[in-house]
């Protein structure tokens, strides 16, 4: 297909035509009873009864503004990271001074993770969670996110001034090699649990982005061409033995928290290692400022699906549509317009504070994304 042309079929496979990063606004009643229950005043069954509620909502509210994937809008997490990463074997939760970053005006609960073992998956609460979502989603898609293997290692290593590895981890290649293989187990239970569309989200591509970023961390000794490497490598071995018909995303993000961000920069310095040799299905990709910069880098995309984050999730004020549909035809003179998609840049709620604008707001930006992919891809 000309990568001129104006015109492009639906899709019938994930990533959609219209499609979303996964969370959405906590609603009132789930942060009041997720206090209630960290306070001990609501027993922990009874807080998942008020989110299985509120979940059915959201999926019936997703279903209702045509949305073909729907998601459990994250309701059950805390971050869109941690609740997971949490849940792995030699993973373990620690307070902190501050956050692993450092947003800008903004300050995320102290808290973060270090290795204390050998990284695998063997059980995690993820996994009913899926199932839930499954079983109200009905003959709708159901979508799922868990943090990219990257998470793990930028957090736990890269982050962290001062990283001491435990013995098992002097060598850095084994511990890449062991998240690798945890995330292969935790696909192949999603896998049998029924999951056919996992989104891996990851905010390290984000960060390597950032001329500040990338100054600040080769001043500290890293080789941050062979990081990038070392991160597709364990990416496409954590992905490699999954079924033909799972399909698997990358959403890549330069922070999200009460609508603000902590890194800036565009896609050049990773896109010919990250879009030419990842072999994810699709990458959802943050445009919706400028401070992702041009779609230049788009040129390196291979055969994946690219689905365009043009609606800011940050803020209530609705796009001008217009400006949307020429911005996709300016991506279109870098990747055909069959491999590309409509999103917003980046969930609702990242966290479980969320992002300063209203539900009614959230579901509008939704609605949009649906009206416009439906015009442009027929």
């Amino acid at each position: 297909m000309d990568k001129q042309e104006t015109k492009a079929a639906k899709r019938n496979l994930p990533p959609f035509r219209a499609d979303q990063v996964g969370s959405l606004l906590r609603p009132a009643v789930v942060k009041e009873a997720r206090l209630a229950c960290q306070e001990g005043r609501l027993a922990p069954e009874k807080l998942r009864s008020v989110e299985n509620t509120e979940i059915k909502k959201l999926v019936e509210k997703q279903k209702e503004v045509g949305l073909q994937a729907v998601t459990d809008g994250e309701l059950r997490r805390s971050w869109w990271h941690l609740d997971f990463l949490w849940g792995l074997d030699g993973v373990k939760r620690v307070a902190a001074d501050h956050g692993s970053i450092a947003f800008h005006g903004k300050d995320t609960k102290a808290e973060t993770i270090e290795i204390e073992g050998k990284i695998d998956f063997t059980r995690h609460p993820f996994l009913e969670d899926f199932k839930f979502l499954k079983e109200v989603a009905g003959t709708h898609t159901a979508k799922f996110t868990i943090p990219s293997p990257s998470m793990l290692h930028l957090i736990t290593t890269v982050r962290k001034e001062g990283y001491q590895p435990i013995a098992q981890y002097q060598d850095n290649a084994v511990l890449l090699q062991d998240i690798a293989r945890a995330y292969q187990k935790a696909i192949a239970a999603f896998y049998a649990a029924g999951c056919r569309y996992l989104q891996l989200d990851d905010t390290s591509w984000g960060e390597l982005c950032s001329t500040e970023k990338r100054a600040m961390y080769e001043q500290r000794g890293f080789d941050l061409e062979q990081l990038a490497r070392d991160y597709v490598a364990m990416i496409n071995q954590a992905i490699a033995n999954r079924p033909d018909d799972m399909i698997i995303t990358m959403h890549i993000c330069r922070g999200n928290f009460r609508s603000t961000w902590f890194s800036s920069g565009g896609y050049e310095p990773v896109a010919e290692i990250l879009f030419g040799q990842c072999r994810v299905d699709g990458f959802f990709l943050e445009y919706d400022s400028e401070r992702a910069g041009d779609f230049r880098p788009l040129r390196h995309i291979k055969d994946q699906q690219v689905v365009l984050g043009l609606i800011t999730s940050k803020s209530g004020e609705l796009e001008n549509r217009a400006a949307v549909l020429q911005r996709i035809r300016e991506a279109a003179q870098y990747v055909p317009l069959a491999q590309l998609a409509l999103s917003p840049q980046c969930g609702f709620s990242s966290t479980e504070e969320g992002n300063i604008l209203t539900e009614a707001e959230q579901w509008e930006k939704l609605r949009l994304v649906v009206s416009i992919a439906g015009e442009v891809w027929q």
